[in-house]
C-alpha cells in the first residue's frame, strides 16, 4: 500500500479557524492604528510649535543681552529674521507686531511644517481660530467634529497646550 503526503480535510479546517479567530482579534487594533496616527501626527507637532516658540523667546532673550536696540521687532537669528515678539514677554506674536495665529504658526514652525488656514478647506491640516491671547490650532485631517484633537498657544506666557485624545 502507498503511503499518500498531504493534509487531511480536517487539519485544512483547523487552520482556516485558527487563521480566522487570529484575524478577529487582531482586526481591531490594525483599525485603531489610523487614530493612534492622528493623536501622534498632532502631539508631534504639538512638540514642535512649543520648541519652536522657546526657540524665538531664546533668541529674544539673547539679543536684548547683545543690545539690540529693538530686540522684539524682526528678532534676529531666527529663521527669516522677521518673527515680532511681545516687548515684555518676548513670546511670538507674529510678523508685523500684532498678534497674528497664522503669522505665528507659519514663521516659528520651521522647514516642512503642517498647513493652517482660518477655514477649513482640502489640504489643510489645521484651522486656526483665536480668543485674546490663545491660538487655537484644530487638526482637521481626521473628520472629527466632537472630541477634536487641537494645540492651544497662549502668547501672554508661551505655553503650549496639545489635546490629542
Amino acid at each position: 500500500m502507498q503511503r499518500q503526503k498531504g493534509f487531511t480535510l480536517i487539519e485544512l479546517v483547523v487552520v482556516i479557524v485558527i487563521l480566522g479567530v487570529l484575524a478577529a482579534v487582531a482586526l481591531p487594533r490594525f483599525i485603531d492604528a489610523t487614530n493612534d496616527a492622528h493623536t501622534a501626527a498632532v502631539k508631534g507637532t504639538g512638540g514642535a510649535l512649543a520648541a519652536g516658540v522657546a526657540l524665538v523667546r531664546s533668541q529674544w532673550e539673547l539679543n536684548r543681552a547683545r543690545g539690540v536696540a529693538t530686540p522684539q521687532t524682526n528678532v534676529a537669528g531666527f529663521g527669516a529674521n522677521n518673527v515680532d515678539v511681545d516687548a515684555t514677554s518676548g513670546w511670538p506674536l507674529g510678523i508685523n507686531g500684532a498678534f497674528n495665529c497664522l503669522e505665528v504658526w507659519e514663521n516659528v514652525m520651521q522647514g516642512s511644517a503642517p498647513r493652517v488656514a482660518i477655514a477649513a478647506a482640502t489640504g489643510i491640516d489645521y484651522v486656526a481660530t483665536s480668543a485674546g491671547s490663545v491660538c487655537t490650532y484644530t487638526y482637521s485631517l481626521d473628520g472629527r467634529t466632537a472630541g477634536q484633537r487641537s494645540i492651544a498657544y497662549d502668547s501672554s506666557n508661551g505655553v503650549v497646550t496639545t489635546s490629542a485624545n
